[in-house]
Parts: C-alpha cells; structure tokens; sequence
C-alpha cells in the first residue's frame, strides 16, 4: 500500500495553495473557541472532570489531520460517545473516580484498536446493518437521556445516576422545594443567551461567551458561596505521556461499551465525512482509511488521557461554513487547546457546572430528530416502527441494549426482504415491445395462456422456498397456461440451492406440458446456468435477450403450429 495512502497529508500537503491559509486559520480558530466549552461539558456528561476535554481535543485531533481522508471533519469529545462511556463504565466504577478515569481511558484505547482493525481488515460494511431509522431512533433517544443526566447539575439537585428516566421524573416532582433557584436561573439564562446569540448572528461564538460571562457573574458575587457548584481547579499544562490500564479483566468487561463506542461513533463519523463530501466535492472518503484514522487517533489519545472521541456534527459543520479546506484546520484547532491548557485553565476555577450542564442540553437538541420521524410516518411506515422500537429500546432498557436492537431490527428487516423479495407478473403496454407489473399498469395486457414472471432478486437458499411457492401457484392456476417466461434481468446471483430450486420448477413444468422460456439472463447467472447444466436443460433456443424477443418467438411458433395443424387438416380432409 502506498504510503499517501496510508497518511493522506502527504497527498494534499504538496498541493496546499497560500490563499487557504486564511480560511483555514479562521476556521481552525472557530471550531476551537467552541471546542474549549464543549469539550469540558462533554467530559462531565461522560463522568470525568472538565480538563479530559480538553485533552480529547488535542492528540486525537492532531492525529486525524495526517490520517483522516475528509479535510472538514473535527473530532473530539462528543455528547454520544460521553454518555455510552458514562453508561458502560459506570457499571464498574463510580464516576469521576481515579479508577472510573483509568477505565474509560481504556475505553478509548480499546475503541481505537477495535476501530483501526476494522479499517485494516477493510470491514467497514459491518455498519451498513445499523439503517438510517435505527440510527435516527437510537440518536433521539440518547437526547432524552443526556438531557435527564444534565438536570443534577441544571437543577441543582443530587438525583441518583442509577435512576431511570421515569424514576428522575418522579424526584424531582418529589424534590420541588429543594431546586436550587440560583443554579436553575444560570442554565436556564445560559440556554437562552446562547440560543439568542446564535439566532441573531451565528459567528459569535455563544458558548464562549456565556462560558466567560458566567465565570466572571460567580466570581464578582462569589455565587459559589451560595450554593452554585462549580469547576473548581482545573489542572495546568499539557497532558503527560502515560500508558493507560492494561487489565485483560476489565477489557473483558468493557466490551459491550467499546462495541457500542466503535460502532456508533463510527457511523457518526462516516456518515458526516459523506455529508461533507457531497457538499464540497473536492476530496473522496475511503471509508476504510477513516476507520484507521479514527482507530490511531483513539490510541494515541489513549497515552495522553484522552477520552474517547468522535466526530461532532456541529463543529464540523461549523469548520466547514467558516472556509476550512484542509486539515491545517484542525492543526490550528490544537494550537488553540494548548495554548488554553498553558496559560488559561486557572480561569475555568469559577465556571459552573450549570453552564457545562446548558451547552449540553443546548447542543443535543439536533439529536433528537422529530422531522425525520415525521418523513418516516408518512412514508417508509416500517421503517417508523423500526425506529420507534429502537428509540423505545434506548430509553427504557438501555444504551447498549438500545445498540444491540437496533441491529438485530436491520438485519431481520434485511433478512424478512430477502426471505420474501418482490415478484411481478408483467403484461405487454399496448401497441408496444415494452412489458410492466400488471399490478402497477392496470393497462398492461397479458397473453392468453402465458405468463411472464419476474423475481426482483437473487436466487438463493433464503428465498428457494418462496419461489417454489409463487412457481408452483402459477403452475397450478388453470389448465390454459401453456407458456412461463422468466424475466431474469432482476436475478443478480443465484446459488446452488437456487440452481436446484429452479431444475425442480422445470421438472414441474414439463410434467405439466408446459413450455419454458427464460430471457435477461445477467452474465454471472448464465455462467452458473451452464457450469450446472441449466441451460442445456432449459435449451439454448428458449433463452432470449428479452421479454419481447420471448413473446414474438411464441407468437411466431403458435402461428407455425397453427399453419401446420390445418395444413394436417386439409390432408386428412383430402384422404377421406
């Protein structure tokens, strides 16, 4: 493999024109003066002190700038990812512990070797079974639960982690009186300065603002002495190079958390990479190499106490409205958290957990996806199910439970589609060579005594039954039937077990007196028909390019059997 390949930078690096510099250098200053609050609310969404953050900003950050293959996408510390590590790991430590960070710490290095392996074994695919609905499903879902676990710090009030959704409801009904006034006024005046600023002009950076606004509130009334939690200190300097926990006991317990971490942060990050490249136009996305780029940037991160990371929709979005074209973007992000761990973290001492608590509850309403819902209601009403299943899931039984269904729900749906595909019986538009679904084309018309069948998939073991059915149903429908033609344009494998299937269907039909006809044979279906002998027992002279060739052959065999049996008739007529 060629090594621009395997480091795209050094693909686009020699290509770097001077006048993206500007663009990229706003960009990257942008995406980092959201990044700075975001981060430290994401690190307290997933049970870790604020500073984790910020160091999820940095290594993971830089790494995917040489690695990664889509120049917008940022990565760092988001609110999914946050709560399945919350979810997962807080079943084996309390959080905030020293021994809850070692674990999720692991998390994330796990994750990266999960997800790098992935990319290198080039099993990417794995993530078409997660469908749009499932996703859509589970991501609603997970807004329900981030903004339940942000009320504690929102409401000021101590509502046990282990509770859940109904049972926080029914707290906090129970413990009205004992709101923290103070701290529910600052999330509440924060949500809505930050959703004003950013209605009224969307490159003021409002978390920024009202991260800065609120610390120097706390600390000019000193609110902190009323009841009003905060930050408190927030350590100094650059994360140090330090080798995570390695206890083959606790990966074993983490497993459901880092397949839940892998797979949908993932799907996040491909699916924004997409979404980005469509938008550009300008760089193609290989999949595969951005499972090794999120999977490298995950163990690095790993030594310098990064917490698991993903991409943010968001801060993509934004690096890519403000002009970033390449990932020197992301570089000028991570100059942007150094120099804020360096010289400015003594500044966050003030910052309230009610802030943090608002970004988050601000930032995951784009989560919960209810114009999608919506479009799958009117249209896709299965799909709706799906999703309503997998949100249903999320929400009351658990995160990676909510995962897991969703999967299993794609694959059964696939295997439902596959077990039982789509079939037509085609009939001829009138004063055309064109045949339609009947169903469909009310005004398609069918030849007497023919029937012209057509099996919208691959021939194989799962759906052999079923097309032994529709064959033997169609056989069986009336004593006229003198012909079967088989459109087989829509047949785009067949395996041994359809080899067979269709050799029994044949057996059947020539008991019956029944003429075959096949036509639109693919090139890999024609090459099985003949390795099996299909074809010498269908005959050469009943396979035809097409349903119209098939049906003027009939005709003009019916018209040449006709002109014979009155040819035999006149002679018969003539002996007597």
């Amino acid at each position: 493999m060629k090594i621009k390949s395997l480091v795209p930078m050094l693909d686009w690096l020699p290509k770097y024109r001077s006048d993206w510099l500007k663009s990229d250098i706003f960009a990257g200053l942008t995406v980092g003066v959201m990044l700075v609050p975001q981060g430290m609310a994401y690190a307290l969404l997933a049970g870790m002190p604020p500073i984790y953050g910020l160091y999820g900003g940095l290594i993971p950050l830089l790494i995917y700038a040489f690695l990664g293959t889509s120049p917008q996408l940022s990565i760092g510390p988001v609110a999914v990812s946050g709560l399945l590590v919350l979810a997962g790991v807080s079943q084996l430590a309390e959080p905030f512990s020293a021994p809850y960070i070692e674990l999720a710490i692991l998390t994330s290095l796990l994750v990266g070797i999960f997800q790098m392996l992935m990319g290198v074994f080039r099993l990417g695919i794995i993530f078409n079974f997660l469908s749009q609905p499932v996703i859509t499903g589970f991501a609603s879902a997970a807004a329900v639960i981030i903004a339940f676990s942000q009320l504690k710090y929102g409401l000021g009030l101590d509502i046990p982690r282990e509770y859940n959704i109904p049972e926080k409801i029914s707290f906090i009904a129970q413990n009205l009186s004992d709101i923290h006034w103070p701290t529910l006024a600052i999330c509440a005046g924060s949500m809505l300065l930050m959703y004003f600023i950013k209605k009224w002009n969307r490159k003021i950076p409002g978390p920024l603002l009202v991260t800065i606004l609120s610390i120097v509130v706390v600390y000019v009334f000193r609110l902190d002495l009323y009841g009003v939690a905060i930050v408190k200190e927030v350590p100094v300097g650059l994360p140090h190079f330090q080798t995570p926990l390695l206890s083959l006991q606790a990966a074993k317990s983490l497993i459901p958390t880092v397949l839940a971490v892998s797979i949908i942060g993932a799907v996040e990050c491909i699916s924004m990479a997409m979404v980005l490249q469509k938008m550009n136009r300008d760089h193609t996305v290989r999949p595969n190499q951005e499972m090794i780029a999120l999977g490298v940037s995950k163990i690095a991160g790993s030594f310098f106490q990064a917490l698991p990371t993903s991409s943010s929709f968001t801060r993509s979005a934004v690096n890519n409205e403000a002009g970033g074209k390449t990932g020197i973007s992301s570089i000028v992000t991570v100059a942007l958290i150094a120099l804020t761990l360096i010289f400015l973290t003594p500044f966050f001492f003030y910052l309230p957990n009610a802030v943090l608590a608002a970004i988050v509850l601000l930032a995951v309403r784009s989560l919960f996806n209810w114009k999608e819902a919506q479009r799958l209601w009117k249209a896709h009403r299965k799909d709706f199910y799906m999703m309503l299943i997998t949100f249903l899931a999320t929400l009351f039984i658990g995160i990676a439970e909510g995962v897991l269904t969703g999967v299993v729900l794609s694959v059964l749906v696939i295997l439902l589609k596959a077990a039982k595909p789509h079939t037509a019986v085609l009939g001829r538009l009138p004063n055309t060579g064109y045949f339609r679904n009947t169903e469909r084309f009310p005004e398609a018309e069918e030849e007497e005594g023919v029937v012209v069948f057509r099996f919208d998939a691959p021939l194989y073991f799962m759906n052999t039954s079923y097309f032994e059915e529709l064959m033997e149903e169609i056989i069986k429908s009336g004593s006229k039937l003198r012909l079967l033609i088989l459109d087989a344009g829509s047949i785009t494998d067949m395996d041994a077990s359809g080899a067979q299937s269709l050799s029994f269907m044949l057996d059947s039909l020539k008991t019956a007196g029944i003429t075959f006809y096949i036509c639109s044979v693919r090139g890999p279906v024609r090459d099985l028909l003949k390795s099996t002998g299909l074809m010498e027992q269908i005959g050469p002279k009943n396979h035809f390019l097409d349903v119209n060739h098939a049906m003027l052959a009939w005709q003009a065999e019916e018209k040449q059997r006709e002109e014979s049996w009155k040819a035999a008739a006149i002679q018969a007529k003539s002996r007597r």
